[in-house]
């Protein structure tokens, strides 16, 4: 009886048939063109398996594209967020630096009109009294500032220094009831003393005569007269004159040209070429000079009388903005 199923040759035949086929083909294959056709054709039936088999490392090389694209996104739009802002906080200083460069470039063309020496200073505190109007600024007796000096800004007078510290001065402004300054109206020469009336914006002119030539829009220059301003700078412009008032005088009030609530650079004036020493060292010279004339008649020593001109030593009076001239010695 035979077998239902036919017995094969053995799995080790088979192999090495197997072997000697494929290893016959890679000769024919690499020796001979004539299994190209069939090697195109086979590739051409094979291609979907090879896109299938290819299938999930491409799904997962996109996801994790996908993955990572969306984080450095994030990442991105964060550090254009940070950038921007950082833009906008420089843009926001190149405005200031802008402004301070305007402001600068005012104050240096009022220099270049001023025959006086000078330098620059800047603001850097306010007096936080509301009845007093004095600034705080960065030039002080290291830097040759005295009591007195005159204190302006691109636009005109502010004030004088009354107290000086060795890095820092303090500066009394125009508009300070304490305060007064001789002024002239810079149309016809008229004199009257300018007085602060504790308000920033207006001064007031005292005991000008009823039948005073002022009108409004008069620029009120310093005098001169006192030694302590230099004549010829803007300190207000006259805005409003009351006539027949029942007074025995003018009302007459003025905006100062300077602007004292917005002025950071300010111009320190050195009428006096001379160093504070110098200055010191003359003032001294002049008393012994009085004293000994003083004493060469039989006399005291007439200190009062050959008073030294304002010094760095000296304390600005607080009530007025000018000190009597120095009467002239002679040896």
């Amino acid at each position: 009886m035979k077998p239902l199923f036919a017995k094969g040759p053995l799995l080790g035949v088979r192999l090495l048939v197997l072997s000697v086929l494929c290893v016959a083909l890679m000769v024919v294959d690499a020796r001979f063109e004539a299994l190209k056709p069939l090697r195109s054709q086979m590739g051409l039936v094979l291609t979907p398996f090879y896109w299938l088999a290819d299938l999930p490392v491409r799904t997962w090389q996109r996801a994790t594209e996908q993955i990572s694209s969306s984080t450095s996104l994030v990442a991105e739009n964060e550090k254009l967020k940070a950038e921007a802002l950082l833009m906008q906080r420089r843009l926001q200083r190149l405005a200031m630096l802008t402004e301070q460069n305007v402001r600068l470039r005012e104050l240096l063309n009022s220099a270049a009109l001023v025959d006086d020496k000078v330098i620059v200073s800047e603001l850097i505190g306010l007096d936080p009294n509301p009845f007093t109007h004095r600034i705080l600024i960065d030039k002080g007796e290291r830097d040759g500032v005295f009591l007195g000096q005159p204190v302006l800004d691109a636009s005109g007078l502010m004030g004088q220094v009354v107290e000086v510290m060795p890095y820092a001065a303090r500066v009394l402004l125009l508009t300070d009831v304490t305060h007064s300054i001789p002024v002239q109206v810079n149309r016809n020469g008229l004199r009257a003393i300018a007085v602060g009336t504790g308000s920033p914006d207006y001064l007031e002119l005292r005991h000008v005569a009823e039948t005073a030539d002022i009108k409004e829009g008069d620029l009120l220059v310093s005098s001169g007269l006192g030694q302590r301003f230099p004549s010829g700078y803007p300190v207000a412009q006259v805005t409003e004159v009351v006539r027949g008032s029942g007074q025995p005088f003018l009302i007459v009030r003025a905006i100062p040209t300077a602007m004292l609530n917005r002025s950071r650079y300010l111009l320190l004036v050195f009428s006096d070429s001379r160093s504070p020493e110098e200055r010191a060292t003359a003032a001294a010279q002049a008393q012994e000079t009085a004293d000994r004339e003083a004493a060469e008649q039989g006399g005291q020593p007439a200190a009062s009388e050959a008073a030294p001109a304002p010094q760095a030593s000296d304390a600005a009076p607080a009530g007025t903005g000018d000190a009597p001239p120095a009467p002239e010695v002679r040896p």
